[in-house]
């Protein structure tokens, strides 16, 4: 399946740049703030970093094609309770994720653009503290087995450019998929959870 979606992907950015009016590349990095959607209770955002290289292929005066590879943080902050037992949690979840954007230039410089995003999870790590009467337990591990290696969502947002090659992009990236491998927990045998990542960048095209 992973073969097949970069291999679409290769297509789709070659056809594009074949039919490009005019070409460049560049690279972006900025600010995450992300969280869960789904079934997932007493989730809180979290902050973290991203950073990637970019080609935007403009195919008229007003539509381009930007295809992009970004590494980027993501996860959730949590707390709960259970009884007498407090747990502050700390979910990160590392992706290289590969989104596609559709461009569209309103005026000169400003863009909306949209698209889908595939996501390649890199590492996942869990840290939290349990606080019971009299005593508190740190804990840390490695859970990525617990978790999809694929990640699907859809995106929107807003984009501006400035003469000097200096652009400023903000979006909204909206889960698709379950992130969670195994998706029985409880008494739920379908309790779903999704990635969702509000992303302010800053980046240069050349």
């Amino acid at each position: 399946m992973k073969k097949i979606l970069l291999s679409a992907i290769a297509v789709v950015a070659l056809g594009t740049a074949a039919k490009a009016q005019d070409m460049k590349f560049g690279v972006k990095a900025g600010v995450n703030i992300s969280t869960y959607g789904g079934d997932i209770k007493d989730r809180d955002s979290r902050a973290g970093a991203h950073v990637g290289v970019l080609a935007e292929f403009k195919l008229t005066e007003n539509f381009a094609i930007q295809p992009e590879v970004v590494f980027s943080m993501q996860g959730a902050d949590r707390k709960f309770t259970e009884g007498t037992t407090v747990t502050e949690d700390e979910q990160r979840l590392n992706y290289l994720n590969i989104p596609i954007a559709a461009k569209y230039y309103i005026t000169e410089g400003l863009s909306v653009q949209a698209g889908p995003q595939i996501g390649f999870l890199l590492s996942a790590k869990q840290e939290g503290t349990e606080t019971s009467p009299g005593a508190s337990v740190d804990y840390s591990n490695d859970n990525k087995d617990a978790y999809e290696s694929v990640d699907f969502s859809v995106f929107g947002g807003l984009g501006y450019d400035l003469p000097m090659g200096v652009f400023f992009q903000a979006r909204y990236a909206a889960g698709l998929s379950n992130i969670l491998k195994d998706a029985n927990v409880g008494d739920s045998s379908d309790f779903k959870v999704q990635n969702n990542v509000f992303s302010v960048s800053v980046g240069y095209k050349f």
